[in-house]
């Protein structure tokens, strides 16, 4: 097991190159980069994607005097707006002693290739120095920091939920499989898969959060505007007062895979020869179903939880953070996005790249872990 795990090991580098190499160059042929995105806000035309659909000549990271927000701005400004993003560089004449600037006779702007900022944002990444956001004036990792309560509360409460109520019930409909229970909770779980996240989530707030009916729950945040002051207690309380809304909407169509995925898995296993030469020795159907069929049927499940809580941890619903007001990982990748904030976007896909392939080792274990009999090493 050593030398596969060395052998996963060995490749997530290649892999994080290789996921970081298609995102960054796709990145710059999207038209709207961030000194467009600057130049349209200074000249007060709001969003840079606006002069695109007018048919403005754009290209995602450079600036001229062509662009329709850069109209009426230095090219002074608008060089060192490069140079400061990183997108070009003032070469000067040899024995130049001032300050390099588009000013400087001596100095000229030179435009950095597509690669070798790669090469020069990769060197930074692995020594894990991801910079700062271009609009926000803070680190990135600072910036990721401040948004992961909101994606921690709404991952971690909805995958711990999911697995608590989903395997108990798929236990139990893989048991009493054909009958009334089974028929019922099967259409409540399909029903509930069907209903978009965004649009219950609009109706526990209608219903809860003080629209047409009670207001049981609060409208927005994460915690209440007194926190601070509250008991350790209250505190604790006022939170899980705040996420239940929330997570409620976040995992509603995730019980039916789940459970659905339980009970064939106990299934196909309770119809396999070794539980019925249990059976026949005369154990009891607890100690046939929990005692050798439960190690089996759960390797499926058990093992992919890293992976789901990953999944719903990293990939937090901007819908349902912005119908409860929650400023969460979700909002900072689409605000990202939009405004090209290429330390924000790269940075967060090379930490969740890394810890996305390292959590996929952990899954390799965790099979293991459940049945010994799996051999990776052997496999290989």
């Amino acid at each position: 097991m050593g030398g596969y795990i060395l052998r996963r090991l060995a490749l997530v580098i290649p892999t994080l190159i290789g996921i970081m190499v298609i995102n960054f160059f796709l990145t710059q042929l999207v038209p709207g980069g961030p000194i467009d995105q600057i130049a349209a806000r200074l000249q007060g035309q709001g969003d840079v994607f606006r002069n695109i659909a007018g048919g403005a000549e754009t290209q995602g990271d450079t600036a001229s005097s062509s662009y329709q927000g850069a109209r009426g701005l230095p090219p002074e400004f608008l060089d060192q707006l490069e140079v400061q993003f990183g997108f070009a560089r003032f070469v000067c004449a040899e024995g130049f002693t001032g300050k390099p600037s588009s000013k400087a006779p001596e100095c000229v702007k030179e435009p950095i290739p597509m690669v070798e900022r790669f090469v020069i944002m990769m060197g930074h990444y692995l020594t894990f120095d991801f910079g700062e956001s271009y609009f926000r004036s803070i680190s990135v990792v600072d910036l990721v920091i401040e948004k992961m309560p909101v994606s921690i509360s709404l991952g971690l409460w909805s995958t711990l939920i999911a697995y608590l109520v989903s395997i108990p019930l798929g236990i139990r409909k893989a048991v009493r499989d054909g009958s009334s229970f089974d028929t019922w909770t099967s259409g409540v779980i399909i029903v509930a898969y069907a209903i978009p996240g965004f649009l219950f989530a609009i109706l526990l707030l209608v219903v809860f959060a003080g629209g047409s009916y009670v207001q049981w729950f609060p409208l927005r945040g994460l915690t209440s505007e007194n926190w601070d002051q509250l008991s350790p207690v209250a505190k604790v309380l006022d939170y899980f007062w705040h996420i239940a809304l929330p997570v409620t909407a976040s995992l509603i169509s995730s019980f039916a895979t789940l459970t659905l995925l339980t009970k064939n898995s106990f299934l196909d296993e309770m119809r396999k020869q070794y539980v019925m030469t249990a059976r026949a020795k005369g154990l009891t159907e607890s100690r046939v179903l929990y005692g050798h069929v439960f190690r089996n049927a759960m390797l499926i499940v058990i093992a992919g939880f890293p992976g789901l809580f990953l999944s719903v941890f990293f990939g937090s619903s901007l819908i349902i953070e912005t119908i409860f007001s929650l400023d969460g990982l979700g909002r900072l990748g689409f605000e990202a996005t939009v405004a090209r904030d290429y330390p924000v976007i790269f940075g967060t896909l090379f930490v969740f790249g890394l810890i996305g392939l390292v959590v996929g080792i952990l899954s390799d274990l965790m099979y293991v872990w459940v049945d010994p009999r799996i051999d990776f090493e052997g496999r290989g």
